[in-house]
């Protein structure tokens, strides 16, 4: 998952906002690091130095600097140009960036009560001036001057992009509204990012709260020994030593749900893990979800828009929700027919091991990998010892370098934002500065679930400068065990290669204004999901599927049954997604504003879908934090369309010859991941391609 291109979601669009703040409130700048120059290695922020109370008068300042800015533009006597109008617009807001670009990262990555109070005093604040900038009536017409004479003015093709985008920014923001809709398109969207930021809070202290104690080994049978160790270490830094702690992170909950013959216990794991944000408690994000869809359907008739998909979906590739649609049912039936497939073939598995009952969902992980080992004679343990952590890390560096010539170089005395986290100087091939990228690896209770790309500076140009971004790979994997070292599953292999190709997309980013590295939300996983497939090819494994004991080299009969076994168990994983991206766009295709149940909309939809009763949406509704507290809202379906690009770009490596050939490597760089939003993204793909992509 991408975060963004440059800046953090939330942070992304509140660089173009402004508006007042009390005057009599004088920043407090003494000792705050967001109002001075960074002093740190490459300008990185000096995260040892920032405190909870530095953040809102950093804030607030911020917002005064850009009313400032903002005024200046819109008092100008001259004839708006792009010159006086577009280009100072588009560089507003240098100290909002700073502190909002270190606030939403630290609040996915350490958060606590502290940051999660200021998130609440200061998401409505910043939602308000997002508000102000957009709905100024002054501003806008200064734009609208430009827009409508820009193809007299001799702009240059990025610019031209700049005036039509940013143009665009202002007309759904509701600048062409009439004062009395503007006013209630102010109080939806406050309300929206009030009720997003605690639906990610719920989904958090949902996850933190649920706690699965063991204290006898006969519960542990079938679960290998390096997730008992990890167990048994999580229960003594909780106090209870000599007992097992399990819980919903991935590195726990997955392996538990893989292994552990304890069927009882396995039920136990999957309902609080499928139930997260739907117990009723302080977490309960039901209704939160009812308000959410009805204030987004409201937003998109204010707009214009048939549906909130709509109005997404209008600046994505798709342009309509009904070309998702048809994706998606062309996926599903095969993947449905498939997924049932897998359920009998598990079935038969179990009546052969004498079991008397039907298989449940909290059944499918641990009998799908009795299959595969049956099958492949493979299972996930067999892999591990092979994917040291710093070797898939090292393998991932240099297949980035054989690709494009890149170096990393870990900077040891440099600010971090959580002692997990690493940084690396990234250099071109001919030693020039390409930026910093910043890695966390492991879960911890201050960090949300997932794993993404995120960055606390995007590249751009201003002034004749050269500004280098500073990005973040951000993952929750299996963590170091007393004496062993992380050892990933094959699965986090993939994810580490996924968000690593987000970040190439940033680091190569080549662009002069901001506003322009956003990109379609159904083409920015492209860059990532394309690295997935060096992950597992032969000659890059070798590189770095090392044993992390004896230093082997991954044995070729095991990369075979890597391969053999690639399509193993693609029905439950497409039937998954398909359905959580169905599920999104069907919330986000409601046209209605009476407040739904999503227990009761869920069932319905899941039903009408067709969905097997053994499998359930890879998130359901009160945990579906892409869509509900992220930027994937009418957009999950992202993913699958991408994919149809990611396969078709990586065939352009396999006609080559050459899986590292460098002149197809050097036009995927130039034509796709350093442009970013200077293009159409479908004219971008064509001029890397040759070609549309097929299916």
């Amino acid at each position: 998952m991408r975060t963004t291109i440059g800046m953090s979601i939330i942070a992304i669009a509140l660089l173009s906002s402004c508006g007042g703040s009390n005057d009599e409130n004088k920043p407090r700048t003494e000792n705050n690091p967001f109002f001075s120059e960074y002093n740190t290695p490459f300008g990185v922020p000096p995260f040892g130095l920032i405190k909870p109370e530095h953040y809102k008068p950093a804030f607030e300042e911020g917002i005064n600097q850009i009313l400032a800015e903002i005024e200046a533009i819109t008092t100008s006597e001259e004839t708006p140009d792009f010159k006086n109008t577009i280009e100072p617009y588009s560089y507003c807001g240098d100290l909002l960036d700073k502190v909002s670009s270190v606030f939403y990262n630290m609040l996915s990555t350490n958060t606590n009560d502290t940051m999660q109070k200021l998130a609440a005093e200061i998401s409505p604040m910043m939602a308000k001036q997002k508000d102000d900038v957009l709905l100024n009536a002054r501003l806008f017409e200064r734009i609208k001057t430009v827009f409508d004479k820009k193809a007299e003015m001799g702009l240059n093709a990025e610019q031209l992009r700049l005036v039509e985008e940013i143009y665009k920014d202002f007309v759904r923001g509701g600048a062409l509204l009439a004062a009395e809709d503007q006013e209630k398109l102010r109080n939806i969207n406050e309300e929206l990012s009030l009720l997003s930021l605690k639906f990610g809070d719920n989904v958090l202290g949902e996850t933190n709260s649920f706690k699965l104690w063991i204290d006898n080994t006969k519960d542990l049978e079938g679960i290998p020994q390096g997730v008992i160790d990890a167990a048994a270490l999580a229960a003594k830094e909780n106090g209870q030593d000599g007992k097992w702690l399990f819980n919903l992170q991935y590195p726990s909950y997955t392996p538990f749900m893989t292994y552990c013959a304890n069927r009882d216990l396995r039920k136990k794991m999957f309902e609080a893990y499928s139930h997260k944000g739907n117990n009723g408690s302080e977490f309960d994000n039901n209704q939160k979800i009812s308000k959410l869809v009805s204030l987004r359907y409201l937003k998109a008739r204010l707009l214009g828009f048939d549906s909130y998909a709509d109005f997404v979906v209008d600046r994505n590739m798709s342009g309509k929700p009904e070309k998702v649609y048809e994706l998606l049912a062309q996926v599903w039936k095969p993947a449905k027919a498939r997924a049932i497939g897998e359920a009998e073939e598990m079935q038969k598995l179990i009546a052969r091991e004498g079991g008397k009952f039907s298989l449940e969902p909290w059944d499918w992980f641990y009998y799908a990998e009795k299959v595969r080992k049956e099958k492949y004679d493979l299972d996930e343990e067999m892999l591990r010892p092979y994917f040291k952590l710093e070797n898939v890390r090292n393998g991932v560096f240099d297949v980035a370098n054989k690709l494009y010539g890149i170096t990393f170089l870990q900077i040891k005395d440099i600010p971090v934002f959580h002692p997990d986290a690493m940084a690396f100087e990234v250099k071109e091939s001919n030693g020039d500065h390409l930026g910093v990228l910043y890695m966390d690896f492991f879960p911890r209770a201050s960090k949300r679930g997932g794993a993404w790309c995120t960055s606390f500076r995007e590249q751009h140009r201003k002034d004749g400068k050269a500004i280098t971004p500073v990005v973040s790979v951000v993952c929750n994997f299996t963590p170091p065990s007393g004496d062993k070292p992380s050892l990933l599953s094959y699965e986090e292999v993939e994810t580490l290669f996924h968000e690593f190709g987000h970040a190439l997309h940033s680091l190569f980013c080549n662009i002069t204004y901001p506003r322009l590295g956003n990109v379609p939300r159904d083409f920015v996983e492209l860059p990532s999901q394309v690295m997935e497939h060096w992950a597992a090819r032969p000659e890059v494994l070798k590189q770095f599927a090392r044993h992390y004991k004896t230093g082997e080299v991954i044995p070729d009969e095991l990369i075979q049954k890597i391969t053999n076994s690639g399509h193993f168990n693609q029905g439950f994983a497409t039937v998954e997604y398909v359905a959580a991206s169905v599920l999104d766009m069907d919330y986000h295709c409601v046209k209605d504003t009476t407040l739904l149940d999503p227990q009761v909309f869920e069932k319905t939809q899941m039903e009408k879908l067709g969905i097997i009763r053994q499998i359930i949406p890879r998130y359901r509704s009160t945990y579906f934090s892409h869509v509900f507290a992220g930027g994937y809202s009418a957009g999950y379906y992202g993913y699958l369309w991408a994919e149809v690009l990611d396969a078709d770009a990586f065939e352009a490596f396999l006609e080559a010859g050459n899986i590292f050939d460098q002149k197809t490597a050097q036009s995927f760089r130039k034509n796709v991941l350093e442009k970013a939003g200077t293009e159409d993204a479908m004219k971008m793909y064509i001029d890397f391609r040759g070609k549309e992509p097929g299916v």
